[in-house]
């Protein structure tokens, strides 16, 4: 359907200003070889003081000083992701302009998005003197913005997506040069300052604020104006006169403006307009008839207003994809071009007062017509119904909005999983309909938008109404029929399963709505993590309601408060996870005929137990039982990636020609492949022998489908076809870490730097995995087999088929042993005892290989070393921690930082798992920001061979004892390496 938008696509909009610092950055590129091993000259000293001040006021912590900042290759330049890859928020890069006359570069760009920086708005800016570009959108940054900014040049300032305070300051305004303004979605308050009628932007977004008063009236100069959006930002109406002169908008959004009303402002001079949003804005009277004439008109939003009068009869409107009207006072019979309109149109007349003709549109998808006509006939079209009479009054009905039929606590939830839509009244059931009303904008809408997904685990009791909710961008209604008269009690079960709890800007996010029963507001700016003091937790409701006419409505509508960019496009709006309704009095006592029916009905009803209680015998003693495929299995899963097919798989690899064959794993091949868009993906394919690789491919779909980190390689779905099964990643252009550092066949050498970015970047992955992630997740098989590099050699951790879930309520898993010889922890090798320390150690004998680019398990120069382990614990007790060193790198290394390197290595690889580090300490140590503590370890642990003999003979005794209970052992990618036996059960 194409890109659309509701709440402001910062991304979307920034590319058309991206793509010419990237054009200039490809420009600054020398043209001769001579040139090419030219470094750009540093920026002045004063721009280099103001970077480090900006980074501290920021909390930015990992940019590297001892590099030039105009070096396009250096760690300060990270091109913007492509459009289509969802992560593509994320982004930290420095620009500069060397294209001064005296030779000079200057910092003209700074972009950090997706952060998660957590300081405030930097003072220290206005000492760039050439800054142009700032993009700070999807932090955590907090505070005021600072009034200084006034005096900078900036042409484009984004701090969207943030919790930034306090009021505007008025000095903004005197930034003549700036184009593009957004500082949508913080908690800005007060009222617009009138110097900002002296701007001259392209495109401001102020939307999802806490401003007060009504929206000023400063648009006289703002005459280079295309796009507006004050949608949902605080304040009152009505729209002000001065709009009028902003003849060259091509989208307007203007929404939830209460107090004083108004007729519909004049916009006749927008004639190139596309996107037209003016909902909830106490709007009266009849739609002019030159909106009808808008020939470029895609989206037209005029919904919950107090409009008049017929819909024209115009067809000018060919582009027309959505358009809602909803809950306004139209009369009249709907235009032909309406009903004419096939289902890539979604049209919403609900909630008016059409007039019903035989010549009224039949009931289809894409045209919601929910209570659109008067004369009583409320639904407007019957036959919408006629599949689903009423056979009986109904005295209880109990829906699991957005998920599938479960029974919790005896009662029977009905399965509530139609993919709704942006304009659509589906009719279910005999007893229930739901209406959707809204259009998710700024997001690639599909039919998975409209029912939200959790992104962690569910610890709650009854988690099966809590896994998936139903979620609406405006309103979603469901309508109950059937029911007897009567009071009922109407329960309402919610959770909030999208917006974090953590201190990212993914817990940014505030869903605000309203609730109505009867059409009687009974919740009133409802806040599900507010009320349930938490994200996760459940938060019930109940009402007492009366039902007349034999019908019932609940009615869930988002009143414009809150957000609507974070976590992510598409999350805001009410969210409701299961609905319940249960007559207050006792159905009718049978009698007469209809207890000698219920005699008999009871008879038959005993035979036919009897008879299902011997095929259940029989199919428990295996006479019927039919084992679940692959595909149901897991088709089952509730998954956060996409789904491909094995058609597309094979056009990917060329029907997995051998030319594209990249690896082999523990349970199938690895291909490279190449999607009809250009994208470039890693093909994981599992083996249809291997039952191993069944629970393997089980474990890693479910375990990465839910994270996203920039050390933690990304999946983009799975394939699920007969005995195919398939997992789809980014494709990462350095293969392993393993390859760049022991393969005789490499003609590249890491160098020192690049040794040290790999090592703090699997350092930050595992601490993620084990602190940050909403998931806690032991990896239990780190190895540099499965750290991969992309293309800027930045690492990867990967290969989550032995991963399990850490419960923070328990100090260890109890578990049988898996992973590979060299790298287990000896407590998790020798007696399962398995905690997030068994990574520590394995993430030590990674660092290690680093150092001395060496694997642990093949470094035997002398006999009595057992290792590439015991070698360091002697070197480093001798006082010869250098002789470690990769000899490959000469003297091209920083001293100091290996020896830093080498004794957080040895830390973490400490015997004991009390005395080893966290992975953030492991972190902050590699950065140098604490002190790498003394170690005192015994090496003879590994060199005194009867001691050694003892450990192998006793692990070979317990391999020996629960050999009818493990695994055959397999091979991974690497020869050199044995993957050990593991068990079956996955610990949730």
């Amino acid at each position: 359907m194409g890109r659309v938008a509701n709440c402001p696509s910062t991304m979307e909009m920034l590319i058309g200003f991206m793509i010419p610092t990237v054009l200039v950055l490809i420009c600054m590129e020398p043209n001769n070889v001579e040139a090419q091993v030219e470094e750009p000259p540093y920026p002045p000293h004063y721009e280099l003081k103001a970077l480090r001040e900006i980074a501290a006021e920021l909390g930015k912590k990992d940019w590297n000083f001892s590099e030039n900042p105009c070096n396009n290759k250096s760690s300060w330049f990270t091109p913007p992701p492509p459009p289509h890859v969802s992560q593509g928020i994320y982004n930290s890069t420095v620009t500069c302009n060397c294209s001064f006359p005296d030779g000079e570069c200057h910092i003209d760009g700074i972009y950090l998005a997706g952060q998660d920086l957590d300081g405030v708005l930097p003072h220290s800016l206005v000492n760039l003197s050439y800054i142009k570009t700032l993009i700070l959108h999807y932090n955590y940054l907090h505070g005021a913005i600072p009034h200084e900014w006034g005096a900078m040049k900036l042409e484009i300032m984004t701090v969207s997506m943030n919790r930034l305070s306090g009021s505007i300051p008025g000095s903004l305004g005197n930034i003549s040069t700036l184009k593009y303004l957004s500082l949508e979605n913080n908690m800005l308050s007060g009222t617009i300052p009138p110097e900002f009628g002296k701007l001259n932007c392209s495109c401001s977004r102020i939307s999802s604020n806490n401003f007060t008063g009504k929206i000023p009236n400063i648009f006289q100069s703002w005459k280079q104006l295309e796009k507006l959006e004050i949608q949902a930002s605080g304040f009152e109406g009505p729209i002000p006169s001065s709009l009028a002169l902003l003849h060259n908008l091509v989208e307007l959004r203007i929404s939830d403006l209460p107090g004083e009303g108004s007729k519909f402002p004049n916009i006749k001079n927008m004639k190139n307009m596309y996107r037209l949003m003016l909902r909830s804005c106490n709007i009266s009277g009849p739609i002019p008839d030159y909106i009808w004439e808008f020939s470029q008109l895609q989206i037209l939003d005029l919904s919950f207003n107090k409009l008049e009068g017929n819909i024209s009869d115009s067809e000018s409107l060919a582009k027309l994809q959505y358009m809602y009207l909803t809950h306004n006072s139209l009369t009249g019979s709907i235009p032909d071009w309406i009903s004419s309109r096939d289902s890539r149109y979604q049209m919403d007349l609900s909630y008016n007062k059409f007039s019903e003709s035989p010549q009224s549109p039949s009931c289809r998808e894409n045209l919601n017509l929910f209570e659109s006509f008067s004369g009583g006939k409320n639904l407007g079209l019957d036959n919408c119904l006629k599949n689903f009479p009423c056979s009986k009054d109904w005295y209880s009905v109990n829906i699991n909005c957005g998920g599938g039929a479960t029974t919790i606590n005896g009662v029977d939830y009905e399965a509530d999983e139609d993919s709704g839509g942006a304009a659509k009244y589906f009719p279910l059931k005999e007893t229930w309909e739901t209406s959707s009303t809204g259009l998710f904008w700024d997001t690639s809408v599909t039919s998975r938008d409209f029912i939200a997904q959790n992104v962690s685990i569910l610890r709650t009791n009854n988690s099966k109404l809590y896994t998936r909710a139903r979620l609406s961008p405006l309103s979603l209604t469901y309508y109950f029929r059937c029911l007897a008269n009567g009071s009922y009690t109407v329960t309402l079960h919610f959770a909030e399963i999208v917006i974090r709890g953590n201190r990212s800007y993914q817990s940014l996010g505030r869903r605000i709505f309203d609730v109505y029963i009867q059409e009687k507001l009974k919740l009133k700016d409802f806040n599900i993590k507010n009320e349930a003091k938490g994200v996760d937790k459940v938060v019930v409701k109940q009402f007492k309601t009366v039902v007349r006419n034999k019908t019932l409505t609940v009615r869930f509508h988002w009143a414009g408060k809150g957000t609507c960019g974070t976590p992510r496009r598409g999350t805001y709006g009410p969210l409701i996870s299961a609905i319940s309704v249960d007559s207050d009095f006792k159905p009718p006592v049978l009698s007469g005929w209809n207890k000698k029916m219920k005699f008999v009905a009871g008879a038959v009803v005993c035979v036919l137990c009897l008879i299902f209680v011997i095929l259940g015998i029989l199919w428990w003693k295996g006479y019927f039982r039919h084992k679940p495929s692959r595909e149901q299995v897991l088709r089952g899963l509730d998954l956060q990636a996409g789904f491909f097919t094995f058609e597309q798989m094979k056009a990917a690899t060329n029907n997995f020609d051998a030319t594209y064959k990249i690896g082999e794993g523990g349970f199938g091949a690895v291909y490279k492949g190449v999607l009809l868009d250009g994208t470039i993906i890693a093909i994981k394919k599992l083996s249809s022998k291997s039952r191993q690789g069944d629970r393997e491919f089980l474990n890693e779909l479910a375990m990465i489908s839910g994270l996203q980190h920039q050390n933690v390689v990304r999946l983009y779905g799975c394939c699920i076809e007969r005995t195919q099964l398939l997992l789809v990643y980014e494709y990462m252009e350095n293969n392993s870490l393993a390859r760049a550092l022991f393969s005789p066949k490499e003609s590249q050498l890491l160098d020192w730097p690049t040794r040290q970015k790999i090592c703090l970047g699997i350092a930050k992955g595992l601490a993620f995995l084990h602190e940050e992630s909403s998931l806690k997740i032991v990896h239990r098989d780190i190895k540099t087999t499965n750290v991969l590099l992309d293309s800027e050699l930045n690492p990867k951790i990967s290969d989550f088929g032995l991963a399990k879930f850490d419960e923070e309520e328990n100090t260890h898993i109890s578990t049988r042993v898996a992973g590979t010889i060299g790298y287990m922890a000896p407590e998790y090798a020798l007696w399962g005892y398995l905690t997030y320390k068994a990574d520590v150690y394995s993430f030590g004998i990674v660092a290690l290989e680093i150092v001395a680019g060496k694997n642990n398990t093949k470094y035997r120069p002398e006999e009595d070393f057992v290792c590439l382990q015991d070698r360091a614990l002697v070197l480093q007790q001798k006082g010869h921690v250098m002789e470690l060193v990769d000899p490959r790198l000469g003297t091209e290394f920083i001293e100091g930082e290996a020896i830093r390197m080498t004794r957080v290595a040895l830390l973490c690889t400490n015997s004991s798992p009390a005395l080893r580090p966290t992975m953030s300490e492991v972190v902050n140590m590699l950065e140098g920001r604490t002190i790498v503590p003394e170690l005192v370890m015994d090496p003879s642990i590994f060199a005194d061979e009867s001691r050694l003999g003892a450990l192998k003979d006793q692990f070979n005794r317990m391999l020996t004892q629960k050999s009818s209970e493990t695994a055959m052992v397999t091979q991974t990618s690497d020869s050199s390496s044995k993957t050990w036996p593991h068990s079956s059960s996955t610990l949730v």
